[in-house]
């Protein structure tokens, strides 16, 4: 059963920020596709609300986390943007990348930028990664777990497809899993997942 997810809300500081980010992410927009056109009338919600809202499940104190997949800065950059977590965001296509140094930047955001596949990211360890539309938990739980400091804990936003991921990810892993209702998608459920060791090792 979907359990609500925790209160978080925006400071007026952290609004306007998020307002100049969403401007600069449009007016990329028209040059390079971070996102959709149709996504565009509804940004603040569709993207930067549905990233912010992950917030409240980030472990405590701030640490590192990893964001693969980052494309536009969801969710990683804008968790970093209002929460002071130090971001590994990692996107391979160069362009977006670009864009993520300087949306970064207008952010103040403790970020940095992995112009790189997530299968070659360098060996860092981190206290929570994250990923949205970026792949299927079968081949996100390879990549998350060994960058994974002891405690961490993995966070991925999923639509409908969310039971059928975890019940093929159990096959190869045991995991602690909670899933919470998202704010911004009736059909969406935000996971997050603890303790996850492969099947293998079970003994």
């Amino acid at each position: 059963m979907k359990q609500p997810l925790p209160a978080f809300d925006l400071s007026a500081a952290q609004s306007e920020r998020l307002q100049g980010f969403a401007a600069l992410l449009l007016d990329w927009n028209r040059r390079i596709n971070l996102i959709s056109r149709s996504d565009a009338p509804r940004l603040w919600q569709r993207h930067i609300l549905d990233s912010a809202q992950l917030a409240p499940l980030l472990p405590s104190p701030a640490g590192t986390l990893i964001d693969f997949g980052s494309g536009a800065g969801f969710p990683g950059l804008v968790l970093a943007a209002v929460t002071g977590w130090c971001a590994h965001l990692v996107e391979a296509d160069g362009r977006k990348a670009a864009f993520l140094r300087e949306a970064a930047r207008l952010l103040g955001a403790d970020a940095v930028i992995h112009t790189t596949r997530a299968e070659r990211l360098g060996g860092i360890t981190a206290q929570a990664v994250t990923a949205r539309a970026f792949a299927p938990l079968t081949h996100l739980l390879p990549l998350a777990v060994p960058r994974l400091a002891e405690d961490g804990v993995c966070l991925f936003p999923k639509g409908q497809s969310a039971s059928d991921e975890l019940t093929a990810a159990r096959r190869e892993w045991h995991m602690r899993v909670e899933c919470f209702q998202s704010r911004t998608s009736p059909a969406a459920t935000v996971l997050r997942l603890h303790d996850l060791r492969p099947a293998s090792a079970s003994g």
